[in-house]
């Protein structure tokens, strides 16, 4: 039973990673793609790029954050 929470947990770890790290990949190539279009408005896309990082990011922490309760806790 041990030995299931553990496979669960690091396949949680890892899927949280992955798909984290394509989001982030998608969002700076639009990013890129947005500045290439209008370099003026260069300020306002990377504070809503910063935003939505945050947002990217906060997945695979809430992630690693259940995966260790279900580690130690359970």
């Amino acid at each position: 039973m041990d030995s299931l929470i553990l496979i669960a947990a690091s396949f949680l770890m890892g899927m949280a990673a992955i798909s984290s790290s394509i989001g982030i990949s998608l969002l700076g190539g639009k990013y890129i793609e947005g500045i290439a279009r209008q370099p003026e408005l260069q300020p306002m896309l990377m504070t809503q790029l910063f935003i939505v990082l945050a947002l990217v990011d906060a997945v695979p922490i809430i992630a690693v954050g259940i995966s260790l309760y279900m580690i130690f806790a359970l």
